[in-house]
């Protein structure tokens, strides 16, 4: 039996993960806020299904359930990967951070995650089903860098999610229910395209990611992400998986 896959988004890791678990034979059902972008790429996973929305708000989080459900029968891993960069919206340092970016990166971050993962989590205590979550946490979170990235109100966002990760892994493991995140240096996806034109954060990441030399690619953390989501790590909870390319431990 195939494993049913729910991702949220549809660009960058999102798009890298539903290509790779499909290329696996698992079923794919996606959700993003942009319903032009999960169209396009339900068209190129033979199967797939989608319900666009909002993820920031309640029903569209329990009808993106419902609708993978009602087309699958069921789900089995969900990989909460949609989030944003607050800089547009004045995230930065903290004295300057304006309160706009501040609630907007925490809701997109933080409260997307807890509203995808509540109507799964009691679709399989209801059914005494096992299954996994992923959620998508950064590098910035616990290795911060204070000239490039000083982007506060993220990397409080992604603190969050770690720590939720760990509370849930805890509390649902008897359930047989197994919660992860997975926490990427600079990826190349469209949130980061600031930093893909920006030479002089290209040089830092040359020696900041020695193992990668540059920006890691999308498929790196997808690859990560799909064992974590899959069997190989049925003993696995409560982790949180770092793939930077060496950030972490780079001066």
């Amino acid at each position: 039996m195939s494993t049913v896959l729910l991702i949220t988004g549809c660009s960058g890791i999102a798009e890298a993960a539903a290509l790779l678990a499909a290329e696996r034979g698992w079923r794919v059902f996606l959700s993003g806020l942009d319903e032009e972008l999960c169209q396009e790429l339900s068209k190129r996973i033979p199967g797939a299904g989608y319900s666009a929305g909002d993820l920031r708000e309640e029903e569209n989080a329990e009808r993106v359930c419902a609708r993978a459900i009602e087309q699958f029968g069921r789900i089995d891993a969900l990989f909460n990967v949609a989030g944003i960069s607050g800089r547009p919206l004045g995230d930065g340092p903290l004295h300057e951070c304006t309160a706009k970016g501040w609630d907007a990166t925490m809701s997109a971050n933080v409260r997307s995650t807890f509203l995808m993962s509540r109507p799964v989590l009691n679709r399989w205590l209801e059914r005494g089903q096992p299954g996994a979550i992923l959620n998508m946490a950064s590098v910035l979170a616990f290795s911060p860098e204070s000239r490039f990235f000083a982007a506060h109100a993220y990397a409080a966002s992604k603190g969050a999610v770690i720590s939720l990760t760990k509370a849930m892994a805890a509390y649902y493991a008897p359930h047989g229910i197994r919660v992860n995140a997975i926490a990427p240096g600079l990826v190349r996806t469209p949130m980061s395209l600031r930093a893909q034109s920006n030479e002089e954060i290209l040089d830092f990441i040359r020696r900041k990611q020695p193992l990668s030399e540059a920006m890691l690619e999308a498929e790196d953390v997808a690859r990560a992400a799909l064992f974590l989501l899959g069997g190989e790590s049925r003993h696995i909870t409560g982790e949180v998986m770092t793939v930077d390319a060496g950030w972490s431990v780079t001066g």
